[in-house]
């Protein structure tokens, strides 16, 4: 068999090359806007804490930033915890609240579907995070095209 003659890893090695960036710092330019669409349950993968982190890049990049919770997505933005609200029973458990929160911290704005939250998931909306905006759910399609018509940057997330 043959030798494995390599040293061994140790906290702080890289393994890439972080500094050789390839496209410039995107920047807002004055007035535009983001919207990041949220159709995924909490808990079941990570692209919602990744778009979530994009949507903070976006606010710290100067874009007007809003962000859509609907259908499952609501689920999202649904106070949770145990034993009581806030607490966290294992580590992760309030990823989601912690990073609503800092979008809305940041400045950006975010929304809920009433018609997810009550029909879809029997909630109300005192369940929601303080601070998120519960809407009608014809407005979910009306925020899309406003930021259409405004040609915002559009990022939506799926998953089934």
């Amino acid at each position: 068999m043959p030798a494995v003659d390599i040293e061994p890893h140790e906290d702080g090695d890289y393994f890439v090359d972080y500094d050789d960036k390839k496209f410039e710092d995107v920047q807002a330019e004055e007035g535009e806007k983001a919207l990041v669409t949220f159709h995924t349950v909490a808990f079941e993968g990570s692209i919602a804490l990744v778009n979530m982190m994009s949507a903070n890049r976006l606010i710290r990049k100067g874009f007007d930033t809003s962000v859509l919770l609907y259908g499952p997505g609501v689920t999202l933005g649904i106070q949770r915890g145990y034993p009581t609200l806030g607490d966290a029973a294992f580590n992760g458990h309030q990823n989601y609240a912690e990073r609503l929160e800092k979008i809305m911290d940041e400045g950006g704005d975010v929304y809920a579907c009433r018609f997810a939250l009550q029909a879809l998931y029997g909630h109300g909306e005192a369940a929601l995070l303080p601070g998120i905006e519960p809407i009608d759910p014809t407005d979910v399609l009306d925020i899309i095209l406003l930021h259409d018509r405004e040609d915002a940057f559009v990022m939506d997330t799926w998953m089934m």
